[in-house]
């Protein structure tokens, strides 16, 4: 049997081709109080309503969330590249916490919830699986908060990228990509 293993460099340069939400998630406890940029976050199921998303183990933050047992999502909108950055070490201050770049509020967990995110899903931890690099968790959705409309941040091409006006196709680049494609 030949074993087919995808390089680490192919898999970073595909992945950079898909589009992905950008959310700091944040935690606070017996453990203390910490947070980070994460572009790996998706719904598990609306009963109950739960999220799992992917923290590499390597980070500090990665313990502190395992220990504290509870977190928030907060699901940035365009305009929070500041913060995302200061979640994920880019911060040109390095001796400021990148808490000081949002203002924070309190839900039910005690995990900080971003004010002005388009969305902040406030968590307990059900489950958690380490597969590879990262840790996978589940979190059943306790309370949230949604705030002012806007679009959120995306990460695309190892960088933010604005969401663009959605175009319908016309027919004939329709029949284009059905005739080259099928």
């Amino acid at each position: 049997m030949i074993e087919h293993r995808v390089s680490r460099v192919d898999f970073l340069e595909a992945l950079s081709c898909t589009a992905a939400t950008v959310s700091v998630v944040t935690t606070d406890g017996p453990h203390g109080r910490a947070g980070l940029t994460v572009s790996s976050m998706c719904s598990v199921s609306d009963d109950p309503p739960s999220v799992l998303v992917c923290v590499n183990q390597k980070s500090g933050v990665c313990d502190v969330i395992r220990k504290n047992g509870v977190i928030c999502i907060n699901v940035l909108r365009v305009g929070h590249s500041y913060v995302a950055d200061a979640f994920s070490g880019r911060v040109a201050d390095p001796n400021r916490s990148p808490f000081d770049y949002a203002n924070w509020e309190i839900l039910t967990t005690g995990a900080p919830a971003m004010s002005q995110a388009l969305v902040s899903l406030d968590c307990r931890i059900k489950h958690e699986l380490l597969y590879g690099t990262h840790y996978m968790f589940v979190g059943e959705i306790e309370a949230l908060s949604q705030n002012a409309p806007g679009k959120p941040l995306v990460y695309n091409a190892r960088t933010y990228q604005p969401l663009g006006n959605s175009e319908a196709l016309s027919l004939e680049e329709v029949e284009y990509s059905r005739e080259r494609y099928t």
